[in-house]
């Protein structure tokens, strides 16, 4: 019997293919561009990596971007049975306009052991580090939350940074989070990149807000694989949406725990940098007497054997 942990190193090669090959629209204003680059790149690495594997949720469908499509087949049909979530290009906007945060991002996880959230296309999420885990009451008030998070930190609520996606639909969200005298970290976009300060500690210490439901099960895979705590619940937005979301039975008050979005400890968090941001950098253009070079840096969050591995990767093109 085969480890998804023991793929790591094809998949890591995914999201550098994938980084390297739309590196050159960084700060281009051309998002969509860009994205199809790092979605063919993608589909062309997965499909040569040895594994049964599907798409369980890519991205594009609630956007029209370009994507992996949900039930895709990847890989070459041998080997173990993988679930995959991928994010060609997490932050687009960050990455057009080359603000911090933008990433190649993709989870893998045992086939059957991540989340099938349906046509829902938006999940409310909490995200905490390790050591919040089981101390947090996931349905309490915001205040009640974040004296929770202080206590198992050590804080003061008056320390705490909760990083949330600067949109109008958090404005109730934010105050209620200022009125505890806790700080936020806002963004665009990018609540991945977000998350994953949480799940490490680096930066933010909870992620709060309403973001992309592909993002929530990219996150899961992180917050087990390390051992931290999620919850979340899905939030659909637009009106046909909701109306998608009732006739597939969706309960969108139930709250959804960690182990439920993915259930196995054999699962791979990947992301590969695109701008700079906590945790990885950008693609970096050289020469050398070997020609011109590009070099990506990869963080590896690896639940099968629970560490943290950077790879720094140089590839002559």
């Amino acid at each position: 019997m085969g480890s998804v942990s023991n793929l790591k190193i094809d998949l890591v090669e995914v999201c550098e293919a994938a980084a390297r090959a739309c590196a050159p629209f960084v700060g281009s204003g051309q998002k969509d561009e860009g994205d199809g680059l790092a979605v063919d790149a993608m589909r062309k690495r997965i499909n040569e990596v040895k594994m049964n594997g599907v798409i369980v949720i890519g991205e594009g469908a609630k956007d029209e971007a370009p994507a992996l499509y949900d039930d895709e087949k990847v890989g070459t049909g041998e080997g173990i049975g993988v679930d995959i979530a991928v994010d060609p290009i997490e932050g687009t906007n960050l990455f057009a306009k080359d603000m911090p945060g933008s990433i190649v991002t993709l989870a893998a996880a045992p086939a059957g052991s991540m989340y099938r959230p349906g046509s829902c296309f938006y999940m409310e999420k909490q995200v905490y580090p390790k050591v919040a885990r089981g101390k947090i009451d996931a349905e309490a008030p915001v205040a009640e939350r974040l004296k929770q998070l202080a206590d198992s930190l050590g804080k003061q609520i008056s320390e705490l940074k909760i990083f949330i996606l600067d949109k109008p639909r958090h404005q109730e969200l934010m105050q209620e989070v200022y009125s505890t005298g806790a700080k936020i970290r806002l963004a665009t976009d990018g609540d991945v990149n977000g998350a994953i300060q949480a799940v490490l500690n680096m930066g933010s210490d909870a992620l709060f807000g309403i973001g992309g439901t592909p993002e929530g099960i990219v996150t899961a895979c992180a917050a087990r694989a390390m051992g931290a705590e999620m919850f979340g619940r899905m939030a659909p937005q637009k009106d046909f949406e909701i109306e998608l979301c009732k006739k597939e039975g969706i309960d969108t008050k139930r709250i959804i725990e960690r182990d439920e979005l993915v259930t196995s400890d054999d699962c791979l968090f990947i992301a590969t940098g695109l701008t700079s941001g906590a945790y990885v950098r950008h693609v970096k253009v050289g020469y050398d007497a070997y020609g011109k070079h590009k070099t990506t840096d990869t963080v590896v969050l690896d639940g099968g054997i629970g560490n943290i591995r950077h790879v720094m990767t140089t590839v002559h093109v």
